[in-house]
């Protein structure tokens, strides 16, 4: 039984990539989008410099679909496990560097490798919540990364009109075709080079309140207080 199920997986590691990024590019294209808060954005861009986006976890599939073609070139951190294999393969077909780690494991190296990618001009995304949770609770990688890299972090949220909610821990976000989509970004936060934990905590919880005001924000333009009905 190992013996098939290992066959299988390595039949899915080798197809589902290019099947998923191929009915990614047709579904979003049907999609209307609309960005906000352009000028947040553009404030991290200027002179050039490499930035770290920092989204929730919902909005993983929407996200990285709608920033990829904006800047000079992503870099994303990616979890360990082997469901982010396929995560990281989907990625690569999208033209995103995907680096593997976690918080549980390789999360060192992975942030290394990220503060490598920045330095060659590649912006780099990072899930604020992680890959387990709890959901919009902000972890402190992004923190990190922005502290010993020098580059901002800029707060990204997605909401849309019509979408499927998965029955995930973040009820992970995938728009309906012809979905409106709305991209938000927020206020770039700046993280001291050299913090102590003191100060990495508070801009931990500085980057929530942002990501999460703006996510009430983006949603509310819909009528909704939560993208799970809740």
């Amino acid at each position: 039984m190992a013996v098939k199920t290992g066959f299988v997986y390595k039949i899915l590691l080798a197809i589902a990539p290019h099947l998923y990024a191929g009915l990614s590019r047709m579904l979003f294209a049907t999609c209307r989008v609309r960005e906000h808060g352009r000028e947040n954005r553009e404030r991290c861009e200027a002179g050039g410099k490499p930035f770290v986006g920092v989204f929730w976890h919902y909005s993983v599939f929407a996200a990285v679909e709608l920033i990829r073609g904006r800047g000079q070139g992503w870099g994303a951190m990616v979890s360990a496990s082997e469901d982010g294999e396929f995560v990281a393969r989907i990625l690569t077909r999208q033209g995103v560097v995907a680096v593997r780690g976690s918080r549980n494991r390789g999360g060192l190296s992975a942030l290394k490798g990220l503060i490598g990618l920045l330095r060659r001009g590649y912006n780099a995304a990072i899930v604020g919540d992680g890959s387990q949770g709890p959901a919009r609770v902000m972890q402190a990688g992004a923190i990190l990364l922005a502290g010993t890299s020098g580059a901002p972090i800029l707060p990204l949220v997605v909401a849309a009109d019509r979408y499927w909610a998965f029955r995930s821990w973040d009820r992970t976000l995938l728009p309906k075709p012809f979905a409106r989509l709305h991209l938000w970004y927020g206020e770039p936060l700046m993280v001291p080079e050299k913090s102590g934990a003191d100060e990495i905590e508070r801009c931990r919880q500085e980057m929530e309140h942002r990501l999460n005001a703006l996510y009430a924000q983006a949603w509310g333009e819909f009528g909704k207080k939560r993208h799970d009905g809740a």
